[in-house]
């Protein structure tokens, strides 16, 4: 099995991007076999359209990136999030990601209580965001949506297991040594990260 790595930032020059980069570094160090879905990259269309909707009951698609990513997500024992929280919340391309490619039959089957998850492939989850807001303001203030509703409600539903969300807020105002920090320290964390319980 392999990591898959699903990115979600437009700009190259971008401090997710950096963080990007750091995690395939680890990727290599540690000889892991990755993929990476670069969602802007591919140009993906994180809306719906009319054609695409009339076939969600049946959880079958037109989309070529979906089934592509399909594949790979099949194939992934390991799953690593990297992208920016705008507006508290995923960036609407995340959203996207979901709703189009966890289609039924493929990510989950409805029972009588609800959804039930079938990607039972996918042992671990790391979640890496950045944020204007301060951590602890996203958490007390803002809702925590990523936490409660993309991780512990969303990714849970679908059977992403041993879930974990680093974020490095208040970005806007860190300097230059603490970023490089960070990246140091994400480096590290995710090297450890891919062989504990491999």
């Amino acid at each position: 099995m392999t990591t898959t790595i699903i990115y979600a930032h437009p700009y190259t020059k971008s401090f997710n991007h950096a963080i990007l980069n750091k995690v395939i570094k680890a990727m290599r160090d540690n000889k892991e076999e990755y993929v990476v879905i670069d969602l802007y990259n591919d140009k993906f269309d994180p809306t719906y359209s009319a054609k695409e909707l009339s076939l969600f009951s049946v959880g079958k698609t037109i989309d070529p990136l979906v089934s592509k990513y399909q594949k790979i997500i099949k194939n992934t024992d390991k799953v690593i999030f990297i992208f920016p929280i705008w507006w508290n919340d995923t960036p609407a391309i995340i959203k996207g990601f979901i709703d189009k490619v966890m289609k039924k039959d493929f990510a989950y089957n409805v029972g009588s209580t609800g959804l039930i998850g079938n990607l039972n492939n996918i042992k671990k989850t790391l979640v890496l965001t950045t944020s204007t807001s301060p951590t602890f303001y996203l958490k007390m203030f803002c809702g925590n949506a990523i936490k409660k509703v993309f991780i512990n409600s969303t990714l849970k539903q679908l059977k992403f297991k041993n879930r974990v969300w680093k974020n490095f807020g208040n970005i806007d105002h860190s300097s230059m040594n603490k970023r490089n920090e960070y990246l140091e320290k994400i480096a590290n964390y995710v090297s450890e990260w891919v062989v504990k319980n491999n």
